[in-house]
């Protein structure tokens, strides 16, 4: 994977270069739809500050699950979602006890939880053998989680039977895929560039929920097309302005920057 420069990095790094994460994708300004340091993006219900409470109490959390990951590191992979769930939960817990209920940081938590208690598994940190692990602590989700629910009752089971979108959990079974995708085609200097990528790949399912499949398609057209013709400052501000006018926030796309970021330093 291309990026930025790697280094080698025992586990105990992942959590702190995934506490860098969230940090970078919170202050990336502008940020189109999205929370950042000019507005709310297509939010009414949060904003930076309620962002940093958020990151300052999911952030303890984060060398707990690569702790819990090398408690484990001999026992089967794919029978370890049991372990770590109840410790995820716990975070999000802490994350809506910061934030007053509001959900900032739930997709990160559950792909950066993936992360940090991957690097507690394998024998050596790289991008390549994290995203391996990930796939193999995931396998079977979607089956177990979408595909065997008869009746649709969250957001995720409904995108599922209606549009075949299987969202953050078909995103971790895969190993990341979207991010293995985009990562080489990254200039590995501007994040903007980056999440613009992202964006344009992304099966967002926020954007889905806000926006439906016209939604989806519209952003990722419209960050197409600045990758394609150019981008700049001004561009992107007109771009947030046309996503918070529709209401939508490419919340999936901001997930998957960080897990980007994260991989990128680990090479």
């Amino acid at each position: 994977m291309t990026g930025l420069p790697a280094t080698k990095f025992c586990a105990i790094e992942v959590p702190r270069l995934a506490e860098e994460a969230l940090w970078q994708e919170l202050e990336l300004t502008p940020k189109p739809g999205l929370v950042d340091r000019l507005n709310n993006g297509a939010h009414h219900d949060m904003d930076h500050a309620l962002f940093v409470r958020s990151i300052t109490a999911i952030a303890p959390w984060l060398s707990r699950f690569t702790a819990l990951g090398s408690d484990y590191a001999d026992q089967p992979a794919d029978e370890q979602l049991r372990l770590l769930r109840p410790m995820g939960i716990a975070c999000e817990q802490a994350m809506y006890a910061a934030t007053g209920g509001v959900n900032t940081h739930k997709g990160g938590i559950f792909a950066l939880g993936l992360l940090c208690f991957a690097a507690g598994r394998v024998r050596e940190v790289t991008a390549s053998n994290l995203c391996r692990e990930v796939g193999i602590l995931c396998r079977g989700l979607v089956a177990r989680e979408l595909a065997g629910r008869s009746a649709a009752v969250t957001a995720g089971e409904r995108q599922f039977q209606q549009l075949g979108l299987t969202g953050a959990r078909g995103e971790a079974e895969s190993g990341f895929a979207t991010v293995r995708r985009v990562l080489p085609l990254w200039n590995g200097r501007q994040l903007h560039d980056l999440l613009l990528r992202l964006m344009a790949v992304n099966p967002d399912s926020n954007l889905v929920s806000r926006g439906g499949i016209h939604g989806l398609r519209y952003v990722q057209s419209y960050a197409q097309t600045l990758l394609a013709n150019g981008w700049d400052r001004r561009r992107l501000l007109e771009m947030d302005r046309a996503l918070i006018r529709r209401h939508l926030s490419p919340g999936g796309s901001a997930d998957l920057l960080s897990v980007a970021w994260v991989l990128a330093k680990c090479g």
